[in-house]
């Protein structure tokens, strides 16, 4: 079963189960859409998870990535299980906790390609694919009732910056034994062809520095491709200049890789962001975070003027190395837009091929099914119609249509040795987190946001004497967000004359409980604001019994 990463892009959370024993492959975060005002970030619900607490043998991560690990410090809070992964994958995880300070010291076991790992009735074997992010594998997990491919996030790259390529040879020796369940990332699914190689980036990048010699260059790419800033720093040696970075999650990241030896940085080439200005502009280049429009990342602040080092100007070039996660294309254009009338130059990728994807394209997922040869595929990581595609690479590769399983969030996928069905689902669904409050915002929080922000608030203070039904000051009104008051005047009178004769009424029926009043008096003043404005401001009635 899938807990996150069906019908939806980032926050990946695969279960396994077999008799007395669960196995979570991934543990990620999304973001939130526009719906979800305030929130700050999305997590899996691991409620199924936390009821069967003591089956859980481990977590099992394929790579760094922010959409498989980002939920790792908050699921732990509730779920101390152990943590495989890979050295780098590791390595963020580490920094992430250092800011969450859980109550005790979880359990993180680094696990090299090419090793296996016993879990309850598991046996879990690491196997190196290509990513965009070092030391990314996929998962062969052998049960009782056969073996599971996870395919993680890959793509075949035959010129890696670092490291080998994808593991071609053990896939297909699992391919011989029999693979019965392969669940197959599909977020490139719809793309023909092949994904490029990170490598052809580097040319680009190269080009750019040529004929860019006099302006400062700012590159803002994701902070978890290492690959790609290692070849933003390579090329800025080769062309004289300094490095600063900006960008927290940057700076966390680039010190990890670097500490742990997945990242060269030639000496005295990094410069603190401070230093900046003790340098011309045409021997600097900038990594940022930001590629994303993501408000308050660190481009954004440069964008708009509120980045404590760093202004951009007509000096500057701006190369956004990233495509837009869909839904995120207002956003960027936004930083674009603004970035231009700062006097910037911008280049995208579709412009000047300064970024590649990570995933793998059709050829690519058809090599995948070719080497495994499943009985049974699961599309998995990505919207309806990103599963949809990779469900029809499946059956031009010859699995019948019966044998593949798109699934919802939830939902069992129960195998046994008399075939495969839907059997049954279990809790699932968004735990959003907004500041350091974890799943306290629900959809009527979310509801009562959105209508603050369609149509404003307005709040009614009176003070009455419930004793001898009385009113004894107010009603005042207070606006927020519905009109502004001095200039609606004669309106607000009016709403004042709405609130009073409401209480007034209560009293002359006998009516003294502050619910029943706050009621009248809220019912009253909608149906009078609509009349008059045609909208529906959220009224909060504050009824004070002195």
């Amino acid at each position: 079963m899938m807990l996150g990463g069906l019908n939806e892009i980032g926050k990946n959370l695969a279960v396994i189960e077999y008799e007395n024993d669960i196995l979570v492959v991934d543990c990620g975060l999304g973001f939130p859409d526009e719906e979800m005002l305030g929130v700050d970030l999305v997590i899996p619900d691991t409620t199924y998870l936390e009821k069967n607490y003591e089956k859980v043998r481990g977590i099992f991560l394929t790579h760094g990535h922010e959409d498989h690990i980002g939920a790792i410090p908050y699921v732990l809070r509730k779920l101390d299980v152990p943590v495989y992964g890979t050295r780098l994958t590791l390595g963020i995880i580490e920094n992430k906790l250092l800011e969450h300070q859980l109550p005790f010291q979880p359990e993180l076991n680094c696990v090299s390609a090419g090793e296996t790992v016993k879990a309850g009735c598991f046996s879990v074997e690491f196997i190196r694919v290509n990513h965009s992010i070092a030391d990314a594998c996929c998962l062969a997990i052998k049960t009782p009732v056969g073996t599971i491919l996870h395919t993680g996030d890959f793509k075949l790259d035959l010129t890696p910056i670092e490291g080998e390529i994808m593991n071609l040879t053990r896939l297909g020796q699992l391919g011989e034994e029999g693979v019965l369940l392969l669940m197959c990332e599909s977020t490139n699914a719809e793309r023909p062809g092949y994904t490029p190689s990170e490598k052809k980036v580097g040319r680009s990048l190269d080009s750019i520095f040529l004929l860019n010699q006099d302006k400062r260059i700012v590159i803002a790419t994701f902070s978890s491709n290492v690959h790609r800033v290692q070849q933003i720093i390579d090329t800025s040696a080769q062309h004289g200049r300094k490095v600063a970075i900006t960008g927290r999650s940057m700076l966390n990241i680039v010190e990890a890789a670097t500490r742990l030896g997945y990242m060269t940085v030639p000496s005295g080439l990094l410069i603190d962001i401070s230093e900046v200005r003790k340098y011309p502009a045409n021997q600097l280049t900038i990594i940022t975070t930001g590629s994303q429009g993501e408000p308050m990342s660190a481009l954004y602040r440069m964008a708009f003027r509120s980045h404590d080092k760093i202004q951009l100007g007509s000096e500057d070039l701006v190369v956004i190395s990233a495509s837009a996660i869909p839904g995120n294309e207002k956003m960027v254009d936004k930083i674009i837009n603004e970035l231009l009338k700062n006097g910037a130059d911008v280049f995208k990728d579709d412009a000047v091929e300064v970024h590649v994807s990570g995933h793998a394209c059709q050829e690519e997922i058809k090599l995948m099914m070719a080497l495994t040869k499943p009985k049974y595929v699961m599309p998995i990581h990505g919207e309806f119609k990103h599963l949809n595609a990779n469900k029809k690479n499946a059956m031009f590769m010859g699995i019948p249509e019966s044998n593949i399983f798109i699934s919802d969030l939830g939902k069992v996928l129960e195998i046994g040795t008399d075939g495969a069905r839907f059997n049954g689902t279990v809790p699932a669904g968004k735990v959003l987190v907004d500041g350091y409050g974890v799943g306290d915002i629900g959809n009527i929080v979310l509801r009562d946001r959105r209508h603050l922000s369609q149509d404003g608030l307005l709040v009614v203070v009176a003070s009455v004497d419930l004793g001898y039904r009385m009113l004894m000051s107010g009603p005042d009104i207070v606006s927020r967000g519905f009109v502004y008051v001095r200039e609606a005047e004669e309106l607000m009178d009016q709403a004042k004359d709405i609130a009073r004769k409401a209480i007034e009424d209560c009293f002359e029926h006998n009516i003294n409980e502050r619910t029943e009043i706050k009621s009248s008096v809220k019912n009253a003043l909608s149906k009078f604001i609509f009349q008059q404005t045609g909208r529906k401001p959220m009224i909060l009635p504050i009824i004070m019994d002195i």
